[in-house]
């Protein structure tokens, strides 16, 4: 059975809809005046943005006001919306600057950068480290060189770091070997070792990233939110890297 109405007015009343000889007061839903108790699923906007019960509450487009939102909550406080589990979100999102995520953007500009894990040795423990810190963005690669005269460099280093910024450190092992840096490129690095010895060594080498702009070090501003290039993609600080060897 099915009715038609222009218009329904609960008046000072609550609107149920629910399986007959439902107790809405026994769902922990009070009796309240101009408010609704409905099992679902409900639907609201246009009638073909879904084919099937997705959800408990479906909210589609707009199809009478062209309204340009399909929610809108406007709170008595600032925790407008809760969220008790997951949120899954496959658009954009602008969450502003506020509450708990505020904190955490600027605990991470603060103060270090940590990671916190389970001990792996000792029982009832934690481990936690912090991230190196520094003005550029920079990366590392290391090893140990054995019986050879080069360190040859990840192939993808000539595309992700600047040449010019390539720093080596070099750690003789067992023996003194006098190994000095000879020169390098974007593919390797060239020893020698005094009178020719066989170089057996560990090695770091460090680079700046240029597949984004350098770091703007130092500039004028009141928040982390001042940051000038926060994509790191802007023209106009697009210059020379922040730590240069050639």
């Amino acid at each position: 059975m099915a009715f038609i109405f222009d218009e329904v007015d609960v008046n000072n009343g609550q609107l149920i809809v629910a399986e007959d000889g439902v107790d809405v007061k026994s769902s922990g839903v009070k009796k309240t005046k101009h408010s609704a108790f409905i099992e679902g699923p409900v639907q609201i906007g246009n009638v073909g943005d879904y084919t099937s019960a997705q959800g408990t509450v479906m909210i589609g487009k707009d199809g009478n006001t062209g309204s340009p939102v399909s929610l809108y909550v406007k709170g008595d406080g600032t925790n407008a919306v809760y969220i008790e589990g997951d949120l899954f979100v496959s658009g954009d999102t602008d969450t502003g600057n506020k509450g708990r995520l505020a904190s955490r953007f600027s605990s991470a500009d603060a103060r270090p950068k940590p990671f916190d894990m389970e001990h792996p040795s000792k029982e009832g423990y934690r481990l936690r480290y912090a991230c190196i810190e520094g003005p550029e963005v920079g990366v590392y690669y290391r090893g140990r060189l054995k019986n050879q005269k080069k360190i040859k460099l990840p192939f993808y280093w000539k595309d992700l770091v600047h040449t010019e910024s390539i720093t080596v450190q070099l750690q003789p092992i067992g023996a003194h070997q006098d190994i000095i840096v000879k020169r390098w490129d974007d593919e390797f690095v060239y020893l020698q070792a005094q009178g020719g010895l066989p170089i057996n060594c560990f090695y770091h080498v460090y680079a700046e990233r240029k597949d984004v702009n350098p770091l703007v070090v130092e500039y004028e501003g009141e928040t982390w939110e001042d940051y000038p290039d926060p994509n790191y993609n802007d023209p106009q600080y697009t210059k020379s890297v922040n730590t240069r060897t050639l």
